[in-house]
């Protein structure tokens, strides 16, 4: 694999790690906690346009696997091409 390749594959299992911290944390930490506003911050702008596509589920939000599909396939797209 090149080396683009490989970025590519780190950087989007980091974003699925801090996708998932981000989920994690929203159970156990007070939605002011520092580090939750911090994982927020990174993860909003990904997850906003995937909750305005995505029909009201009741307290189910979807809009995380969503991404981490999004991530999984767009990853393995980019990494494919450049292979």
């Amino acid at each position: 694999m090149s080396n683009l390749a490989n970025a590519i594959y780190i950087f989007t299992r980091l974003l699925m790690m801090v996708v998932l911290a981000d989920v994690i944390a929203s159970y156990f930490l007070d939605p002011f906690h520092t580090v939750r506003k911090f994982l927020d911050n990174l993860v909003e702008p990904l997850l906003s346009p995937i909750r305005r596509l995505l029909p009201p589920t009741g307290m189910i939000d979807l809009s995380p696997l969503i991404l981490l599909i999004l991530l999984e396939v767009i990853g393995r797209v980019l990494i494919g091409i450049l292979t």
